[in-house]
């Protein structure tokens, strides 16, 4: 688990959006304040991803997916944790 302030190594791995303006002023209008919670100015969000890290550092598996309500299976992440 990641806490990843100012969205830093999300930025680094490419899994950072901008929200177009049109969109934030949706957000607005449902006084939801993505500046305000990121704690700076940008309207910026993550995409959600799942990594699993080897002893080595290396990268095993990687599932990213911008549609935030698709999430890895945890099956997968057992299985491919016990392949270790």
């Amino acid at each position: 688990m990641l806490s990843d302030t100012d969205n830093q190594l999300a930025r680094q791995f490419g899994l950072v959006f901008t929200l177009p303006e049109e969109i934030q002023a949706i957000y607005d209008a449902f006084k939801i304040d993505v500046a305000d919670h990121n704690g700076d100015d940008k309207f910026e969000l993550p995409i959600p991803a799942t990594y699993i890290i080897d002893g080595d550092k290396k990268i095993r598996y990687a599932f990213v997916n911008a549609d935030y309500t698709q999430r890895l299976e945890p099956s997968i992440i057992i299985e491919t944790l016990q392949k270790l």
